[in-house]
């Protein structure tokens, strides 16, 4: 019976000794098992100690109660006079519900903790055999695992070992569990153990002495033929037994192996030990469980993928033939350290750690240890992603292990030591709370909880204890922060210090290994790159020092891109040009975005630098908020028209319209280049059409206000404000069609109409000179980007006026019009002058694009005569058919003619066919069911993907082209603009011949009628 008044003191001390719930408590408290306790307050308080002093009350009653009283008698005795035991079991009570558990199914188990009674002992993979030995099948290997688990636990929640000590025990404990589950497979089959040598290859974390909890134990197996069968002279018959020998060996090795997965990974009522996962083996899950030696080598040296080179690095021989086991690590390890060599090896690991994020689900990002931004794996893939770039000529860095090879690094000078000092506090403490909430429940788990109890116990155990929660939330959110920050530039930034003047007592990274590290990443010239960095980077000034700051974020940047040289070098230029600007650097210092978008446009090909340096200013726009949107007609022309006014001499008026021009292409390929890459503020664009669209318009926009401003010049000079005749600009071909590529010349046809009281003779000379005019100043030599007028799509060509009146078209077309000339004038749209005569003249035309009742079979023989024609003779010679945008097998050309027969058979009737759009039309026709969904998206896609080709090829070579280029890097760029990631230039070509080949299908049998 309790006494009166004790129940609020005993009340308050719970409370004060950190029970959540003194209620609950006083009842465990006053089990008859804790009789003879629990009043002694040397229990008390170390119930306190622990992570969680309820959740430890408990899983002590409940093992009390499973005792015979003579074992509870004794334990609680030991509880009271041996601190380490006390410690060591209620810390362990206090942290994990599991372990309480199977202490109250095995009661006896405590005693474990009775065995290793000094700090420094701290037991290998030989103790753990010892512990694991009596064990002869799953259950009672499971068992043992759980009380070998116990010590390790015990040590780790009381201090006694450091995270890395406890990583290392686990590894080992795994070690000698695979080796157990192996002895008990082979008691089972002995004929299989009999007929083969079976090595087991730690990979991962347990390779690397640095395992979890609760973690995929990943393994390779090997297996060779336990009897080696000798091949002498020429006798087939010994070649075939070996071949049957080997085959035999790999069944039985296949056998076990799968047994003993199957003893570690299944579960029962003692649970599971952790899942055995093979899936790193040579083809993955859809390869062999088991290898010969010599198959694994063949496999690693024709077809691995850079990660499975970057998944040797930690490989370990642990159980069944370890000879054979170390065979393969010495014989994969020189392929390991070869790794980066191969093409794209930085940026293709570092897609792959971006795809692991980017698979993360939003809601669990924030909460997610090891994967998410700031977690685990950023630390262990930046270290190894180090160590395989200077491992190979470097020994000492070729550590399995995380914390070992961090360390070597800043040894050897390849990565500052205060970065590998902050490093290795964040790495230690976010494996701490891994462990620690791995070690609650033994469940496999990187999330960190979100429950208030969770959290206080899971902070109470990190030695948290003002304000577990509080306390903890802020140091989880620091670690992670730094881990953020530096992960990446731990790669970039010894570069910077290679050419740096550094601090008495700091190592530099040498010339050798900053030249590696470029390579690397990409860069075709090391040493110019090393050049540029240190003309960056030296000196005192300001601007040196934001660069400094900025360079390691930089090269990332560049390395993410098909040409880093080009990026680096652009940088340069860009810099000393503007770099002793105010508002430059404070664009670069402030603006996160201004920083990636410049490096994206500097580095993804030749147009857009070369528009940015011949104006340097216009980099602004990639900070601007909105600075990269289109900007609309209406106001390009009114700038145009006003620099055209504010001008002394025609040819400086038309210098201002082309400078104007030259930096809306800049902020057209710079928003295009940007959308295509994508950047961290800008994801990309997942709509292709709607950048061709964009492109389009922007650049049929931006030629139409040139055009206006070079007609206004041409007028001012000669003639004032005021023309003798109306006259106006008509638009053709791609550029009527608001589908101009970034190199496309202006399809124009010029008309025009005398004034009252003109004479035609008069108007028609005025009209001639100011098309002369209009294209002389527009072809001036100059460093923009020259804009050609083509006129040669009027009647009778090129043998015809270059203007005509309204009526002399009306006169042409009623008399002497052919049906090609009909379908050109399909695309005709006003673009620049008099408004009223551009809008006569699309009147005039409509009945001859738009025929009444739609073609005649005859008309419709001969478009497709022209067609056919025009695919024989036009075709340049030695061009590949199948990968010509414009011309070749399902392309533009295909495309369009398609939609124009559509537009001229139906436009009479059908309005929305009435555009000089493509893709609007293609949309109508699908909607008025004259082309079947499938047919009108296999067009689309074509025609969309056709169009992105040419402004590849514009963007990345800087001039204007219809065919893929041969240039390997020009090739790769392009492959980047299109969404392709780096190594996949042959998907992109596949996927191009693939795409037009269905569009070639669709024409032939919507337009051939085949």
């Amino acid at each position: 019976m309790t006494v009166p008044g004790r129940r609020s003191s005993t009340f308050t001390r719970l409370l004060r000794h950190g029970f959540t719930d003194p209620s609950a408590a006083e009842r465990l408290l006053d089990a008859p098992e804790l009789a003879s306790v629990r009043t002694d307050p040397v229990l008390l308080d170390a119930l306190g100690a622990t992570a969680d002093p309820d959740l430890a009350l408990l899983a002590l009653v409940r093992m009390a109660e499973s005792q015979e009283p003579d074992e509870r008698q004794t334990l609680l005795d030991m509880l009271i006079a041996a601190k380490p035991l006390r410690d060591r079991l209620l810390g362990v009570l206090g942290a994990s519900e599991a372990l309480g558990d199977h202490l109250a199914r095995h009661p006896h188990d405590w005693h474990a903790l009775v065995t290793y009674e000094t700090s420094d002992l701290h037991p290998g993979v030989v103790e753990f055999e010892r512990g694991l030995a009596d064990a002869d099948d799953p259950v009672s290997l499971r068992i043992a695992y759980r009380r070998c688990l116990l010590s390790i636990a015990a040590r780790d929640v009381c201090g006694t070992t450091e995270v890395g000590q406890t990583a290392a025990e686990l590894a080992d404990l795994a070690t000698a569990t695979l080796r157990a589950a192996l002895t008990i497979a082979s008691a089972a089959a002995p004929q299989d153990a009999a007929l083969c040598r079976l090595a087991v290859v730690a990979m991962g974390k347990c390779g690397g002495h640095e395992l979890n909890y609760v973690s995929d134990v990943d393994v390779v197996f090997i297996a060779e033929p336990a009897v080696t069968v000798l091949v002498t002279g020429g006798n087939g018959d010994s070649g075939d037994a070996a071949d049957e020998t080997e085959t035999e060996a790999v069944q039985a090795a296949t056998r076990l192996a799968a047994h003993m997965m199957r003893i570690c990974s299944e579960t029962n009522i003692e649970g599971t030990i952790w899942p055995v996962d093979a899936n790193l083996r040579p083809e993955g899950r859809n390869g062999p469980l088991v290898r010969t030696l010599s198959s694994h080598l063949a496999y690693y040296q024709r077809w691995a993928k850079t990660w499975e080179f970057q998944a040797l690095l930690k490989a370990r021989a642990v159980a069944g033939d370890l000879t054979l086991g170390e065979e393969y690590v010495e014989a994969v390890r020189p392929l390991v350290w070869q790794a980066s060599e191969r093409d794209n090896f930085v940026t293709d690991a570092q897609k792959m750690r971006r795809r692991v994020v980017d698979n993360i689900p939003p809601a669990l990002v924030e909460r997610e240890l090891k994967l998410g931004p700031g977690g685990l794996r950023d630390v262990e893939f930046a270290v190894q992603l180090l160590q395989l770039v200077h491992g190979r000529s470097d020994a000492t860095l070729r550590s399995g292990n995380t914390l070992e090879a961090l360390d070597a690094l800043a040894v050897g000078g390849y990565v500052g030591r205060s970065d590998a000092a902050q490093l290795d506090e964040a790495y230690r403490f976010l494996r701490a709370m891994e462990h620690h909430i791995q070690l609650y429940r033994l469940r496999r788990t990187h999330l960190v909880p979100e429950g208030e109890a969770d959290l206080r116990r899971l902070g109470r155990s990190l030695g948290l204890r003002t304000d577990p929660v509080a306390e903890l939330t802020r140091a989880w959110k620091r670690h992670a922060a730094v881990v953020r920050k530096l992960h990446e530039k731990l790669f970039y930034r010894p570069l910077l210090d290679a050419v740096a003047q550094l601090a008495p007592g700091e190592i530099r990274l040498s010339p050798k290994a900053a030249g590696q590290r470029l390579e690397a990443l990409g860069y075709a010239d090391p040493v110019g790159a090393l050049r540029h960095l240190e003309a960056l980077s030296s000196g005192v000034s300001r601007k040196a020092a934001i660069q400094r700051t900025l360079l390691p974020v930089l090269l990332g940047w560049f390395a993410d891109s098909a040409d880093p040289d080009a990026g680096l070098l652009g940088f340069r230029k860009v810099s000393d040009a503007l770099g002793k600007t105010p508002w430059y650097l404070r664009l670069l210092r402030d603006e996160g975005a201004a920083a990636e978008n410049l490096a994206r446009v500097l580095s993804a090909g030749r147009l857009a630098p070369d528009l940015l340096l011949r104006a340097p200013e216009a980099v602004s726009l990639l900070g601007a908020r909105g600075g990269l949107d289109p900007r609309s007609r209406d106001n390009l022309e009114q700038e145009v028209l006003s620099a055209v006014g504010r001008a002394e001499t025609p040819e400086g008026a038309v210098a201002s319209a082309r400078g104007v021009r030259r930096r809306e292409l800049f902020r057209t390929a710079a928003a295009d280049l940007i959308s295509s890459y994508g950047t961290e503020e800008n994801p990309a664009e997942p709509d292709p059409g709607a950048l061709v669209d964009r492109v389009g318009n922007a650049v049929t926009d931006l030629n139409a206000a040139t055009l206006a401003g070079a007609l206004r010049a041409a007028v001012r000079a000669e003639w004032g404000d005021t023309l003798p005749t109306r006259f106006a600009v008509i638009g053709m071909g791609r550029f009527g069609g608001h589908e101009l590529s970034y190199g496309s010349d202006a399809d124009v046809l010029f008309v025009h109409a005398p004034r009252d009281g003109v004479d035609d003779q008069e108007a028609a000379r005025a009209a001639n000179a100011v098309v002369a005019e209009m294209r002389r100043l527009l072809q001036l030599p100059t460093a923009d980007p020259p804009l050609l007028i083509d006129a040669d799509l009027r009647p009778e060509g090129k043998s015809g006026p270059l203007v005509r009146t309204l009526a002399s078209y009306a006169a042409y077309y009623r008399r002497w019009s052919r049906v090609w000339e009909s379908q050109a004038l399909l695309r005709a749209e006003p673009m620049a002058g008099d408004a009223d005569l551009g809008r006569s003249f699309v009147e005039l035309i409509d009945p001859l694009r738009y025929p009444a009742e739609g073609l005649g079979d005859d008309a419709v023989r001969e478009i497709r005569r022209l067609k056919a024609r025009m695919e024989s003779e036009r075709m340049p010679r030695g061009a590949d058919p199948t990968l010509h945008a414009k011309l070749g097998r399902g392309g533009l050309s295909d495309v369009e003619w398609t939609v124009q027969l559509l537009q001229m058979q139906h436009g009479w009737r059908l309005p929305g066919l009435r555009t000089t759009r493509t893709r609007r039309a293609l949309a109508t026709a699908h909607e008025a069911e004259l082309l079947s969904t499938e047919d009108a998206q296999t067009l689309d896609e074509a025609w969309v993907l056709a169009s992105r080709v040419r402004n590849a090829v514009m963007l990345v070579r800087g001039r204007a082209g219809d065919t893929f280029p041969s240039d390997g890097r020009e090739l790769a760029a392009m492959a980047r603009y299109l969404g392709y990631e780096t190594g996949h230039v042959g998907d992109m070509i596949d996927d191009y011949r693939r795409a037009t080949r269905r569009a070639r299908g669709v024409m032939e049998e919507q337009f051939y009628g085949a």
